[in-house]
């Protein structure tokens, strides 16, 4: 079964895209990022510090469905926890199982920081989607206002460009596209033609995969077929 692997900043507009895209294909979806917001969000339940590899690690063994469903898994303060426990290596390692297993064994597509280049690298569909600093703080600031959430657009594209910078230095799987990544940029898109346009890569590259496993399954030897030995009937005692 397919797996798309959507990378990228905050606010590029990944997770929108790979929402339409896992509809439109009728695949499962799993944004990663809730993975190291709601750790983030567990470690700061205990008063503990994020950036803690003991407590973070811990906080990711622990981490259940319904800590997904949580509605404070957005916003500066859960953005700068988030960022802290997601450049910790035990974090990732204890979250690794997870995605892989999400997605193995119906296919998926899943969005976050390291999808095509550590969790699936073998991925048949890769895209990375980004968008100008400005223009991606500008999204930030209207989703927070739109959920009531005090914000000041400076401050915002502030913490992006140190949050961009963190996920770009981190020692244990660090932002950047993988090589066969396909780069979309959608600072001048909208999110129909964002859509459109991701559709059409994904189609081309899954279109590409098919075809190159029935190359692969073309080159295999013909099948021998088994031809069952009738055994000799047996005789009656005289």
């Amino acid at each position: 079964m397919p797996i798309i692997a959507i990378d990228g900043p905050a606010a590029a507009g990944k997770g929108t895209l790979a929402r339409r895209i896992a509809a439109a294909l009728g695949l499962p979806y799993l944004d990663t990022g809730l993975l190291y917001r709601a750790v983030g969000r567990r470690v700061l339940d205990t008063g503990g510090d994020p950036a803690d590899p003991l407590v973070a690690e811990t906080a990711a063994r622990a981490l259940t469905p319904a800590d997904l469903e949580r509605q404070d898994l957005r916003g500066p303060q859960a953005d700068a926890a988030a960022a802290a426990v997601a450049a910790i290596p035990g974090v990732r390692a204890a979250l690794l199982a997870f995605q892989r297993g999400f997605g193995a064994e119906h296919g998926a597509v899943l969005d976050g920081r390291d999808i095509g280049t550590v969790i699936f690298p073998d991925a048949g569909v890769k895209l990375f989607v980004t968008a100008s600093l400005e223009e991606r703080a500008r999204r930030r600031w209207l989703e927070l206002q739109a959920k009531g959430v005090p914000a000041d657009l400076a401050t915002v594209e502030q913490d992006m460009r140190v949050r961009d910078a963190q996920d770009a230095a981190r020692i244990a799987a660090p932002l950047r596209p993988a090589e066969d990544a396909v780069l979309l940029d959608t600072t001048a898109l909208d999110a129909d033609a964002a859509f459109q346009a991701a559709m059409e890569t994904v189609q081309d590259k899954m279109e590409a995969v098919q075809d190159k496993m029935e190359a692969v399954q073309d080159k295999l030897p013909p099948t021998t077929p088994v031809i069952a030995r009738r055994e000799a009937p047996k005789q009656s005692p005289a």
